[in-house]
């Protein structure tokens, strides 16, 4: 089975939901038009990310009667979409995160379970924290959603995996950090390289989605990816500028790759689980909590 992935690095408008919201429009009719059959955005690409205040502003429910996401179901009835927005619960809290719709409903929602609150980041004061890891179902086969700072983190690409995940999305608004003798920021460099590590160590397709320009400060580099399950690049967009980024992978790859390096037939999850609890029960776990 073969598959268009569609990456689309876009420029927000900081609290504008509807603008970004003609911009989704436009660009999901172009990846129509250019044969995808998923398109994936930025996280937080309804929004803008350096939200703070305007947090409970531009939370929307991800549900057939939202005055937004009524017009992306329609639109997943030509083609799959991942978009990231605020999502507000029952209880009004807010989160981060990212809809994976298609066939005119919504399959499935990531909360960021990550929230960054250090350096330049400020995530944990404004948001909650997400506190599931799933794979989900498809027509495409069974994929898995991280935002940005989820896999930074070792562990939910990890249950991802071990959940079925044959592809899986990354979203992110990196900002750029790091300025060097290299045509190429440090932390370009380094969401590149985690990207091939996860496509090999989990023989399994990584798609990446980051996005462009500046806001609040902050400049967005760009430069999504797209990785195969022997951890070769297939396609990478450019830093800096707005792109639609498309290339087709063939899903029978997971098949070849797999026959070749059998590491999903030969891992050993109930040992995992025995040394996780021994680990946990040792309060040998520096950073455990509940959230």
């Amino acid at each position: 089975m073969k598959l268009t992935i569609a990456l689309s690095q876009i420029n927000t408008h900081l609290g504008d939901v509807e603008a970004n919201l003609e911009k989704h429009l436009t660009v999901a009719e172009e990846a129509v038009a250019a044969g995808a059959d998923l398109l994936v955005f930025p996280e937080l690409s309804l929004t803008g990310y350096t939200l703070q205040d305007l947090t409970p502003m531009v939370a929307h429910r991800p549900q057939a009667t939202d005055p937004i996401f009524r017009q992306l179901l329609g639109v997943s009835k030509k083609l799959d979409l991942v978009v990231g927005f605020v999502d507000e619960d029952q209880r009004h809290r807010f989160f981060i995160s990212a809809a994976y719709l298609s066939g005119g409903e919504i399959l499935h929602v990531h909360h960021k379970v990550y929230l960054p609150t250090y350096g330049l980041f400020d995530e944990g004061r404004f948001f909650a924290w997400g506190d599931r890891v799933r794979a989900f179902d498809t027509r495409f086969g069974r994929l898995g959603i991280l935002i940005c700072e989820d896999f930074w983190h070792a562990s939910p690409p990890y249950l991802l995996w071990l959940d079925g995940a044959d592809l899986m999305i990354f979203t992110s608004a990196s900002p750029g950090r790091g300025l060097s003798t290299e045509p190429q920021l440090e932390s370009a460099r380094w969401v590149e390289h985690i990207n091939r590590a996860y496509a090999s160590l989990f023989t399994t397709f990584i798609a990446h989605s980051n996005r462009v320009g500046y806001e609040d400060g902050l400049n967005f580099w760009g430069g999504s990816t797209l990785f195969g399950p022997n951890g070769k690049l297939i396609k990478k967009g450019p830093y800096h500028q707005e792109a639609l980024v498309l290339a087709e992978v063939d899903l029978n790859q997971l098949h070849r790759t797999r026959a070749r390096l059998p590491v999903l037939r030969d891992e050993r999850t109930r040992l995992v689980a025995y040394e996780l609890e021994r680990i946990i029960g040792d309060g040998r776990d520096s950073n455990s909590n509940t959230r």
